[in-house]
Order: C-alpha cells, then sequence, then structure tokens
C-alpha cells in the first residue's frame, strides 16, 4: 500500500509538537506513531513508511527550540494545545487578603522575576502563584490589573544565565496557567540603568570609588566601617559623571572601581551602608549568554530591579523576608530620584522538608532539571504532579508573614485528590512469582472495573483457560512471602486458591469461588496477572536513587495512552512512559 507521504507528515508534525510540547521540546517517536496510527488506523498496513516519516518529522521538531515548536503548533493547529484555563484555580483566590492601600492604583500591577540562571522549582513556583493569583482575584472583582514577567540577568559571573533556561521558566509558568501581559529581559535594558546611572551622579545620589582617586574600593569599604565618607562621595557631581564615562569605556579592570548610592553610613545594618549599584565583570572571560562582551559595567540586583519596578508601574512586591532589607536598600533609590515606592508584602519562609531546593545543589547533581528525582516544575510534571496540587498547596501557604513548613507527602496528598478520580485502576505484580492452579475443569473469568466510583466507564474481562487441567498466573513476591502451606487467598475478582506447596512456585488448588467464601475464611483479596502479562519496568524515586520496579501487568496495559497516569493497585499511580516502561507518581 502506498501512502500520501505529505498527509502523514501533516499528521505526524502535529503531534511530534504537541509531544515534544509536553515533555520539554524532546518528541518521542514511538508516542508520534501510535498517535498517527490513532487518527487514522489504516496506515498500520504501512508501518515501515509511516515509521520513516515520522522520524525525520520528530528530528525536525527536536531540532528546534520549545518556543519555536510552540509558535509553529499555534499557528497550525492552536487548539491542539489545550491550555490551562485559570478559571479552574480560582478556588482559594478569594481567600487572599487584600492588597495594602489597593484602592489607592488605577491598575493593580505585579510581577514575578526569575533569575534565569536555573529553571523553577518548588519554592520559586509559590511568588509566581501568588503574584497570578492577585491578579485573577482583582479582575474577578471588577478592578484592572496586570501581570509581568521579568528576567533578571545582569550577573554574568556569580549567578550566570543558562541558555535554555528562558524557555524552559516560560514553558513552566504556562504549565502553572500563568499568562503574563508584558515580558522584559534585563541584559536588554542595559542603556536605560546607564541612563538612570548618569541622573543618579548628577542628582547627587550616587558616586564612583575608583582606583587611582583619592576615593578607591578599599576607601569606600573603610567609609563603610568607619562612617568616615570616602572622598568622592561629597565631590562634585561633573567629577564622579567623568567617572563613570570612564568606567563605561573600559578604562578600569574588574574590580577597579564601582558606583556607590549614597544612604546613611550610620544604618545599624552595614549591608545598607552605601551600597553598589554599577560594577564592572570582564566579560571576556565570563561572556553573558545573550549579549556576550558588549557590556563591562553591570547593575547590581537592588538597582536594576529599584528602576524597573518604578518604570513598569509595579503597584505591589510580594517577596519572602528576607527580602526586607532590599525593600530598605531599595527605598533610597526612590528618595534620590522621587519616586513612589511600591507596596512591599514580606511574607515568611516556606521551608520544603524532604526536598533540596538550593540552585547551587541541583546545578552540582549532574542531572537533567526534568529528572523526576528533582523538585523543579519540570521534574515534578515529568513525574505526574498536575499544577492545580502546587497552586493548592500554595494558596493554602498564601502570604502569611509567619514561616510555614510543607513536605511531599502534602503535595502528594493535594495531588492525590486531583488524579484518583481520573485514574483507571489495572492490576500488576512486582517481583513476580507463579502460581500453578491444579485440576481445574472451566475457564475463570474476571470482570474488572476501570474504575470502582466510576461503573459508566465499563468493565473488562480476563478470561483464563485451562491447559491440561492447569491454570498459570503470576502474583507479586511480597503476597508470595506472606503465603504458608493451606493459606487461602481470594485472587481479585477471579477465584479463592488454597496453598498446596511453596516453592520457587506455588501449586494451589481452587478452594471456592465466592467472596462470601473467601470473608469466611479470612482470606486476603490480592492482584494477580495471567501467564501471558505485559512485562513492565516501574522507575521508582526514592531521594535521589531510582529503584527499578520489575514486574508484569494485565494486557489491558497496552492500550494505556503515553503520558496518561493509572492505578496499578495496591502499588501506587503510575505514569507510562512508553510501551512498558512506567514512572512512579506517588502511593
Amino acid at each position: 500500500m502506498t501512502i500520501d507521504k505529505e498527509r502523514v507528515r501533516d499528521i505526524a508534525l502535529k503531534h511530534a509538537l504537541i509531544n515534544a510540547i509536553k515533555f520539554n521540546g524532546k518528541a518521542s517517536i514511538n508516542a508520534v506513531i501510535s498517535k498517527v496510527f490513532a487518527e487514522d488506523p489504516s496506515l498500520k498496513a504501512s508501518a515501515r513508511d509511516v515509521a520513516q516519516v515520522v522520524k525525520e518529522v520528530v528530528d525536525y521538531v527536536n531540532s528546534m527550540n520549545i518556543e519555536e515548536q510552540r509558535n509553529l503548533l499555534l499557528s497550525k493547529w492552536p487548539e491542539a494545545l489545550e491550555e490551562r484555563r485559570p478559571e479552574s484555580y480560582r478556588k482559594g483566590i478569594e481567600d487572599l487578603p487584600p492588597l495594602p492601600n489597593d484602592n489607592k492604583y488605577e491598575v493593580i500591577t505585579l510581577r514575578f522575576a526569575p533569575n534565569p540562571d536555573f529553571v523553577l522549582h518548588l519554592g520559586s513556583a509559590r511568588p509566581a502563584i501568588i503574584d497570578y493569583a492577585y491578579k485573577l482575584k482583582y479582575e474577578g472583582a471588577g478592578k484592572r490589573a496586570k501581570f509581568i514577567l521579568r528576567f533578571e540577568d545582569t550577573d554574568p559571573r556569580t549567578k550566570r544565565p543558562m541558555p535554555e533556561a528562558y524557555d524552559a521558566i516560560r514553558e513552566d509558568l504556562r504549565w502553572l496557567g500563568i499568562r503574563w501581559d508584558e515580558e522584559y529581559i534585563q541584559s536588554d535594558r542595559m542603556s536605560i540603568y546607564y541612563d538612570i546611572a548618569k541622573k543618579m551622579i548628577e542628582r547627587g545620589g550616587a558616586y564612583i570609588a575608583a582606583k587611582g582617586t583619592d576615593c578607591t574600593p578599599e576607601d569606600w569599604k573603610k567609609s563603610k566601617v568607619t562612617g568616615v565618607p570616602c572622598k568622592n562621595r561629597n565631590e562634585d557631581p561633573s567629577i564622579n559623571l567623568e567617572l563613570f564615562d570612564k568606567m563605561l569605556e573600559g578604562h578600569y579592570q574588574e574590580g577597579e572601581a564601582v558606583m556607590v548610592i549614597k544612604t546613611d553610613l550610620k544604618h545599624p545594618d552595614p549591608s545598607v551602608r552605601d551600597w553598589v549599584a554599577m560594577r564592572i565583570i570582564d566579560t571576556t572571560k565570563y561572556p553573558h549568554p545573550r549579549v556576550g562582551s558588549r557590556y563591562i559595567v553591570w547593575p547590581t540586583y537592588n538597582f536594576s530591579v529599584s528602576i524597573d519596578d518604578h518604570l513598569m508601574g509595579i503597584t505591589h512586591i510580594l517577596r519572602a523576608q528576607e527580602h526586607s532589607v532590599n525593600t530598605v536598600k531599595q527605598s533610597f533609590v526612590y528618595a534620590h530620584m522621587g519616586w513612589e515606592q511600591p507596596e512591599a508584602i514580606h511574607f515568611g519562609r516556606l521551608k520544603i522538608v524532604g526536598m533540596t531546593l538550593s540552585k547551587t545543589r541541583l546545578k552540582t547533581l549532574g542531572i537533567k532539571w526534568d529528572d523526576i528525582r528533582l523538585p523543579t516544575l519540570a521534574g515534578l510534571r515529568n513525574r505526574g504532579i498536575q499544577p492545580e496540587a502546587i497552586w493548592n498547596i500554595m494558596l493554602q501557604v498564601g502570604v502569611k508573614p509567619t514561616d510555614a513548613t510543607i513536605t511531599s507527602d502534602n503535595l502528594f496528598a493535594e495531588n492525590r485528590k486531583l488524579i484518583e478520580p481520573k485514574a483507571n485502576r489495572y492490576m500488576a505484580v512486582i517481583n513476580p512469582v507463579k502460581v500453578i492452579i491444579d485440576n481445574v475443569q472451566e475457564r475463570l473469568i474476571a470482570r474488572l472495573p476501570m474504575h470502582p466510583s466510576y461503573p459508566e466507564r465499563g468493565y473488562r474481562e480476563i478470561i483464563l483457560e485451562p491447559i491440561n487441567g492447569k491454570i498459570e498466573l503470576f502474583i507479586g513476591r511480597t503476597d508470595y512471602e506472606k503465603l504458608d502451606k493451606g493459606s487461602v487467598i481470594r485472587l481479585m475478582e477471579l477465584v479463592n486458591i488454597e496453598v498446596l506447596s511453596k516453592d520457587d512456585v506455588v501449586m494451589a488448588r481452587i478452594h471456592s469461588k465466592d467472596l462470601e467464601s473467601a470473608r469466611k475464611a479470612n482470606a486476603p483479596i490480592i492482584q494477580w496477572v495471567p501467564i501471558n502479562g505485559l512485562p513492565i519496568t516501574v522507575n521508582r524515586p526514592e531521594g535521589m536513587k531510582i529503584i527499578e520496579d520489575k514486574g508484569m501487568a494485565e494486557r489491558a496495559v497496552a492500550q494505556v495512552s503515553i503520558g496518561e497516569i493509572i492505578q496499578f493497585m495496591r502499588y501506587g499511580f503510575v505514569k507510562k512512559t512508553s510501551k512498558d516502561d512506567f514512572i512512579y507518581v506517588h502511593d
């Protein structure tokens, strides 16, 4: 049979793009082939030719970055993205306390400002969700609100941005159901920071400490301790402007000159006293991944943030309590420039027990950020955690000033509420042990519901035919270890058997068939799988290890879609990743 290659290519392109976006930019050939056959079963007759076309399409799609994939999918099949609607997360939003002085502002403007030196993790989801939740809250009350995404990437040396993190963060936010109204990247705004820096110096709010002057960087550091002003602090602005121009022109090397904001040299917190606003970074040694070595003078966090929050019209800043000192530092920029400072709301620390959230630590692990062992949003997404579960946790924590603690069990409990109604039930056994039921005179039939709470989803039947009066099946090793000679067990929805002997293989006979007899015999109900079951591997995260649980599952599992979450009864929820591979989600 000759296939229409252009038509197959078109079908494959759609599903390759969908699959790639779902799995962090990399489509799976097998997953795409199965989707193509599902859309047009007649193509199975030309499986080899179809597979070749799909491989070409998947290679093409995987050569793109995720933004290019998304844009192409949007242009051709926008309905296929199935973007989550933020309305589904409204539960709990109304309970957020009102923002201070909210009536004062015509538009409530909030921002989420990640540093793209790594992807988002569970901890960084908190400010993103809380800020966006406030946008939804005020919009729901009929007030104009805006949410801004800003990448803060002005430290190419110590917090070097990862080129791939920009798109990864965008994808994390979209997965959470967060949609931003405006986007900015600080490394695109360097001329703005230079302009404001000069204005700050002209106003007498900043000065330069530079090598070869009567106010070197070492002198400036001493002034913070002694409280005696460095000489350039009180010089005419024109002198400091000239020194700043020299910084921009490359007259100084890294560490030889800094621009300093005038604050209070007697302030009780030494870090607040005359802090650095601009410094030199040797970008020939530490090139920025977006702008290379175009700039050598870079703004510090507090300087760039103050400028951007003002120019972007941010009305409310929600951040952790440890940032309270930054609010104080930034107040001097606002005072010098005659700007009104945004409202600052500081919430308590969020401790997440049992998860490593340090970016430095996560980077040193040497595993990809979407690994299911990691508490990154990409890792949690791959594992099978639903974004609504993360929303629910973060809204429960809220913006309280007191510290809060959550555990992985809290997250799994929220996730369980979401996936339990959706996940169909299947039987699987780990570390299988063979059971031979002797002297069987007729076929045995098990009728199993897809989900016990939703009979409308239907049932499936497993038929066991005796061969030479014997039926063979598998049970799990943990159940095997509990058996003794004479034990009676009920094989779920099938029959009750009595153990005759127990060696490498369990020999048994039919004891009875009905559930009532099993109850009278105090027989435990256990899972089982036919002898022709599907071999499976479940990758189960345990700390920083992945345990491979080998087993057998009933053949119906072969029909489960890639990416679908199901429940292996008495084992836990699992997510299918290939024909016979699964990821353990949680119990």
